[in-house]
């Protein structure tokens, strides 16, 4: 939900650039790419490089920041980057304006500031300094429509558009509590908002990932086209291979189309690269991938390694959980206890039970426990 109502920010957050020479658009190119296959550091050289390079545009300084963005997105609930990624936005935010004192119509310098005003609202939005955050959106917005207006034949720049007329259509039916923000913006077109991004996706030069890493996660979370959501996951894994977020997309989309195979060999993959360290293979994806691989397994009656995975994945929640509980631990827990009660293990299965009555509740997870206390799992 907090990252449905951060959304209404994300129309600023544009990587629009001008005609550049083509050796600063190659080295913005590659240090995009390498951002996007989580080679940080790899990417931090490239642009630190283009910094020293072209010291008189902001974009290498403004691409630098979003290696730490990504660093965050990879773990949200880390927050040991917000600080570094502020303060370089913040030098992002004052190039550009030295720029625009004595060129106001520069549009790189407008794009600049706008996306990095943007990506400070977004962060404080997730760090839910809600005020901050919506003060962010109001600065931002006439400044992206401003450069828009000096460059109207720019694809990149629908992406922000795009992604703003689109979540800004669908959030208030979805949450209502948004609304009192949204009064101070336009009023958003979903059909629009989709063909914008589908252009950029096809037709973008910088911004075309991005595109279609928001298609996917529309189509995912609110169309309910999971065929259209798995192309884009697709299409975002094949060239980016090791983006822990992009392949985990393409593991559940295919959960949800009951295409268990590709979802087995998708969360296998990312266990392989989890035991090889590989950035942002970490526990929670770690957690992730077992998850989906016991569901499997206990779908098809392999109770066994059903029960080997789920409690891999509860051990790993309660590491990660903290006294918020995952879905991930109340699901596994609910399933350990099924198990238990289909290999004759009813005591083991009614101390998961009793253990789901004392937890947060997820779905229905409380009801079902209630219900196999009375009987067991299977016997109904």
């Amino acid at each position: 939900m907090k990252r449905l109502c951060l959304l209404l920010f994300i129309v600023v957050a544009t990587t629009s650039l001008r005609a550049q020479p083509d050796r600063f658009d190659s080295l913005v190119t590659i240090g995009i790419n390498k951002i996007y296959n989580i080679k940080f550091d790899e990417a931090e050289r490239v642009f630190k490089g283009v910094i020293a390079d072209y010291p008189s545009r902001p974009a290498g300084k403004f691409f630098l920041a979003m290696t730490d963005w990504w660093k965050i997105m990879l773990d949200v609930d880390n927050e040991s980057y917000d600080d570094i990624f502020f303060a370089k936005l913040e030098d992002v935010i004052y190039q550009c304006d030295q720029i625009l004192k004595k060129d106001e119509a520069n549009v790189d310098a407008l794009f600049f500031k706008g996306g990095s005003i943007g990506f400070r609202g977004w962060l404080r939005a997730f760090r839910e300094s809600w005020l901050k955050a919506a003060d962010d959106g109001r600065d931002a917005l006439p400044i992206i429509y401003r450069a828009y207006k000096l460059n109207p034949d720019n694809v990149d720049v629908q992406l922000g558009f795009g992604i703003y007329n689109y979540y800004a259509s669908i959030i208030p039916q979805h949450y209502p509590f948004v609304i009192p923000l949204m009064i101070f913006f336009p009023v958003g077109d979903k059909e629009r908002g989709i063909k914008e991004l589908s252009n950029v996706a096809l037709r973008g030069k910088y911004a075309k990932t991005e595109a279609r890493y928001f298609l996917m996660q529309l189509y995912y979370q609110f169309e309910g086209n999971y065929d259209k959501a798995l192309e884009y996951a697709r299409l975002l894994n094949r060239e980016y291979p090791d983006n822990p977020v992009f392949e985990r997309y393409a593991g559940r989309i295919s959960v949800k189309k009951g295409d268990f195979q590709t979802a087995d060999f998708v969360f296998n993959d990312v266990l392989t690269k989890v035991s090889k360290g590989l950035t942002g293979y970490d526990n929670a994806a770690s957690r992730e991938a077992v998850y989906y691989l016991g569901y499997h397994k206990k779908l098809m009656g392999q109770f066994d390694s059903a029960l080997m995975y789920f409690k891999l994945c509860e051990n790993l929640s309660r590491k990660l959980d903290g006294a918020n509980q995952s879905g991930f631990l109340v699901n596994s827990v609910l399933y350990i206890g099924n198990i238990y009660d289909q290999s004759g293990q009813r005591d083991k299965a009614l101390a998961c039970y009793k253990e789901l009555l004392d937890i947060k509740e997820f779905g229905q997870s409380r009801v079902l426990a209630k219900k196999y206390i009375e009987k067991p799992f299977g016997k109904w």
